[in-house]
């Protein structure tokens, strides 16, 4: 009898440290999927990932003799009533060498409208070199009735780009802005898609 309720006890133990390893994956992967978008976002601004930029507050010390030239692009959602274009098409920067240009947004309508911009470079595997130091990206921006505005973007190349034998081929690069009403699911799934690259 005795040696029936050892087995029965170990049995027990055995059950209690499977449900406890068990409660501690579950735990574990909520923990995970919770910051997997945060954590994601790091990533891809640490490494550029999907043509994601990085940000800065200052410029590099050294600007370098070699060019490239950067395109700018401008989009615009069909259910943001605005018209949004890049003041200039293309400029010629040498890396390490502040790039300074802007865009105009105007509302087309009688009646205010905000709009949220998200962004990417391209080639994609340029986006860990292209740092901005200014940028209207992300941040809601409301136009009033028939109201334009003109919003400028700082950013240089780095010239640790001049180093990697990747980009060698890179003569230029595209910055492509979209802009989409805020607080629709349409912001919503450009985000979700902007984050999952």
């Amino acid at each position: 009898m005795s040696n029936q309720n050892d087995k029965h006890a170990e049995v027990s133990r055995k059950n209690a440290r499977t449900g406890i390893i068990v409660l501690g994956v579950i735990i574990a992967m909520a923990g995970l999927s919770y910051a997997s978008v945060p954590l994601y976002n790091a990533f891809c601004r640490i490494t550029g990932f999907g043509g994601t930029t990085q940000t800065a507050d200052a410029l590099p010390d050294t600007v370098l003799d070699r060019t490239v030239t950067v395109q700018f692009n401008a989009d615009t959602h069909r259910d943001l009533p605005w018209y949004f274009r890049p003041e200039m098409r293309e400029i010629e920067v040498q890396l390490g060498q502040k790039g300074v240009t802007a865009f105009t947004a105007r509302n087309k309508t009688e009646k205010p409208v905000t709009g949220t911009a998200i962004y990417n470079v391209t080639p994609l595997k340029v986006g860990k070199y292209f740092h901005k130091i200014q940028c209207f990206c992300f941040d809601e921006q409301t136009l009033g009735p028939l109201e334009e505005a003109h919003m400028p973007v700082l950013f240089y190349v780095d010239p640790k780009m001049n180093e990697d034998p990747d980009m060698d081929d890179v003569k230029t690069i595209t910055l492509s802005y979209s802009f989409f009403k805020a607080e629709t699911q349409e912001l919503d799934n450009a985000l979700e898609g902007f984050y999952n690259q």
